[in-house]
């Protein structure tokens, strides 16, 4: 075997039990590594139990006009080297603040973590030329040790497990195989556009360098190694600080954090973020959100990081994501209908309604009675209220609805996101947390003669499914 089958045929079997997932543009990186399989799989290297979970994707980006040239190479190749191929279509949709080379990259890993609902090995072609580039990509960007390890020969994503098994081999020997073996190969124009910073980098910094210093980019790939060892403590010492810190899934305790050292927060903020796949902060960001929680008590500041935020709530930091305005959102329920399955906005997920007898016990659902049922009441969820004052079922006494929220220590970004059940203009229910005390069945059921659903009233069952 040469270099590259041997890379390979190493990196498969020491997970041969999983399937593959061969990442497949037609440029010559790819079309390399295909080859090289092709050839292991003729060899016999590759046991007939693997090659039967074998998988090649090519993912339409719809970006080029030669893209359906292209899936075209892609359909012949694979047919004549008797290897399955899933082609996908994706639509990128541009976004602030996002190059549209990460936002492809991102739709084509979804693509290619999506072939199995199993684990499997997802393949590609990235080479040492590519790792060096995308150091000097993360150099320009100011990042981290982390963003200077570049990229690892084996990533966990998700219930996959990347391999990049060429990431020693570089892009001259990449060439050198194609052209022994006369392969052939598609060609992306967008490649030698320098607007693209790697291009840039690619085409008009790496030959200088590489003019002056011939083996840089083994020097520069031995750095990124140490960065990604330097980062490797860096991770052992959060994963400390997390486990001193931590007090819920999706909260940290304010007052271990505070008592970190500004490297030492920032650190764990940032290992906190990534374990949660959010973006990362920005060194202003990471100090303001420090001087945040330095603030009043009567204060809850929040630090908005990509699609996400970090709010702190009576001394914790929450992390959400950051929620759509819902509070016009309206729905009336018509009570004619004896059932009734409603989703929220926003991912809140949804509310079963149904009509059940007046005496009906459920611990896992609100029941209410709504009296003196006529056609002029009207019925509604909504997400707005006007601090009306309520008494709930667990108090003795009235109170405006502001108050009691804060009683209950819900956090101030989920008070707006609460369906309240109302009659008309009455607040009848704070849905999954009060029922306001004349709606309950047992103030109802003891003016009643039977306990059976009375025809004058209607008794609902509530479960909010989210």
């Amino acid at each position: 075997m040469n270099k590259i089958e041997s890379a390979l045929a190493n990196a498969i079997e020491k997970h041969n039990k999983l399937p593959l997932v061969i990442a497949y543009s037609g440029g010559v990186d790819s079309q390399v590594l295909l080859h090289a399989l092709a050839s292991l799989i003729e060899k016999d290297v590759i046991p007939p139990t693997t090659c039967n979970l074998i998988t090649v994707c090519h993912v339409n980006h719809g970006l080029s006009d030669n893209a359906p040239t292209w899936q075209s190479f892609a359909e012949d190749t694979c047919f004549a080297l008797g290897l399955k191929l899933i082609v996908s279509k994706v639509n990128i949709h541009p976004k602030p603040q996002q190059s549209l080379e990460a936002l492809a990259r991102d739709a084509r890993y979804k693509v290619l973590q999506a072939i199995y609902e199993q684990s499997s090995l997802i393949i590609t072609g990235h080479h040492s030329d590519d790792q060096a580039e995308t150091f000097m990509l993360a150099l320009k960007r100011g990042s981290g040790l982390k963003g200077l390890s570049a990229m690892a020969s084996e990533t966990k994503q998700g219930k996959d497990i990347l391999l990049r098994p060429l990431l020693n081999v570089s892009r001259a020997e990449i060439m050198a195989y194609a052209n022994k073996y006369r392969l052939k190969w598609v060609e992306d124009e967008s490649n030698i556009d320098t607007r693209y910073d790697r291009n840039f980098i690619r085409n008009d910094v790496m030959p200088l360098l590489v003019k002056r210093w011939p083996s840089v980019v083994n020097t520069i790939n031995r750095s990124s190694e140490h960065c990604r060892e330097g980062q490797l403590l860096l991770n052992e010492l959060a994963e400390e600080d997390l486990n001193c810190c931590l007090i819920g899934a999706n909260s940290l305790s304010v007052d271990p954090l505070a008592q970190l050292s500004q490297a030492r927060f920032n650190n764990l903020v940032r290992y906190y973020l990534a374990q949660n796949n959010c973006l990362m902060p920005s060194t202003e960001q990471l100090s303001q959100l420090r001087q945040q929680l330095a603030a009043k008590n009567d204060k809850n500041p929040s630090v908005k990081v990509g699609e996400h935020y970090l709010r702190r709530f009576k001394g914790a930091l929450y992390l959400t994501k950051a929620f759509e305005e819902i509070s016009d959102w309206e729905l009336k329920v018509d009570l004619l209908k004896g059932s009734h399955l409603i989703e929220l906005p926003d991912q809140l997920g949804k509310l079963n309604i149904d009509e059940v007898a007046i005496n009906y016990v459920d611990e896992n659902s609100q029941v209410i009675v709504l009296p003196n049922n006529n056609d002029k009441q009207k019925l509604s969820i909504r997400f707005s209220h006007e601090n009306p004052t309520c008494l709930p079922d667990f108090r003795n006494h009235s109170r405006h609805l502001k108050k009691i929220l804060q009683e209950l220590n819900i956090p101030p970004w989920q008070r707006k996101r609460i369906p309240f059940l109302y009659l008309d203009n009455r607040l009848v229910a704070a849905i999954g947390f009060f029922i306001c005390q004349e709606f309950l069945p047992e103030q109802n059921l003891a003016q009643d003669a039977q306990p059976t659903k009375n025809e004058s009233k209607h008794c609902l069952k509530i479960n909010w499914h989210r």
